[in-house]
């Protein structure tokens, strides 16, 4: 059966502080595993909306490799592309909240970080209608910058749409080293979702219109949704700018935000939706993403995102 959205990445499990201001440097209380990776956050929340979504990446032959494999099952994303290896744990992420809002991460990727072109089975390419893919897990080895591309010219040759949401991780690449690294998947993108932030340091633009007028040079059929958090997005066509408010939303766990809006913005765009309708599904699916503990409990199925954005 063909798959509407594939994806590529780091899979992983997170174990988070049960407090606020809980420091990761001492005894406490944790909660988890919850399952997770920006790319299966993703795949989940694009098949909760009614996609047929599969996921390419690797889990260790342990409890956290069967928590991330259960819950993709559960929600009918093919783990046809998980691999299961036998000599590396499942990539781990312990988390703790600070009362201002930021987070402390210590990540140890194990398995999730293995990516291998032998992972790229030409079957999940077939009859593909997007492939999608994350400038964090083009940033973690050489390697899986290699798979990656392998992975990006199987995808062109399948006729699929290509997105790209650039996840700059300065402390994986520096800005530098990223705009030569992300560089074929910008040329060849057909969707690209990077906050404002990230246009800049990767284009070198003075300005957020410079950066947007160098992006659209040429392709007059490329859209590009630059996401601001609570405030929503603006959407970037030949036909010009549209700004698409965010919805009011109390945050809970604001991971995993980034990857459910471009979940919504690209099923809205797969099934016919304008550009603004879809970066409406996006923003109700980021919104309602940080309303939950876990990365993939605010991942909401259809029915719940209608209703939210009906203000039900």
């Amino acid at each position: 059966m063909a798959v509407d959205i594939l994806t590529i990445g780091e899979a992983l499990v997170e174990v988070m502080r049960t407090d606020i201001d809980q420091p990761l440097d001492r005894p406490g209380p944790f909660t988890g595993p919850y399952p997770s990776g920006a790319p299966f956050i993703f795949a989940v929340q694009a098949a909760r909306l009614g996609m047929k979504t599969a996921a390419i990446g690797a889990v260790g032959e342990d409890a956290f490799g069967d928590c991330l494999r259960d819950q993709l099952v559960a929600d009918g994303v093919s783990v046809k592309g998980l691999k299961r290896i036998a000599n590396q744990p499942t990539g781990i992420a312990f988390v703790a909240y600070k009362a201002a809002g930021s987070r402390d991460f210590v990540f140890s990727l194990g398995a999730g970080g293995q990516l291998s072109a032998d992972m790229l089975d030409p079957e999940l390419f077939q009859g593909l209608r997007c492939f999608h893919l994350m400038g964090s897990t083009v940033s973690m080895s050489g390697d899986a910058l290699a798979v990656c591309r392998g992975a990006l010219d199987m995808a062109r040759g399948a006729g699929a749409l290509i997105s790209f949401d650039p996840n700059l991780r300065p402390e994986m690449l520096s800005p530098d080293q990223a705009r030569v690294a992300f560089a074929p998947f910008i040329a060849a993108a057909d969707i690209l979702i990077p906050t404002e932030d990230e246009l800049l340091q990767l284009t070198a633009a003075g300005t957020l219109d410079e950066a947007i007028d160098h992006l659209l040079a040429g392709r007059p059929k490329r859209v590009i949704a630059v996401t601001r958090g609570a405030a929503g997005c603006s959407v970037h066509t030949a036909d010009g700018r549209i700004d698409v408010a965010g919805f009011p939303a109390q945050e809970i766990d604001p991971t995993g935000a980034g990857d459910c809006f471009d979940a919504g913005f690209i099923v809205a765009l797969l099934e016919g939706k304008t550009p603004t309708e879809a970066a409406g599904l996006g923003n109700a699916c980021g919104a309602l993403a940080v309303s939950a503990k876990g990365p993939m409990a605010g991942a909401r199925k259809r029915a719940e995102v209608a209703r939210f954005m009906r203000g039900g």
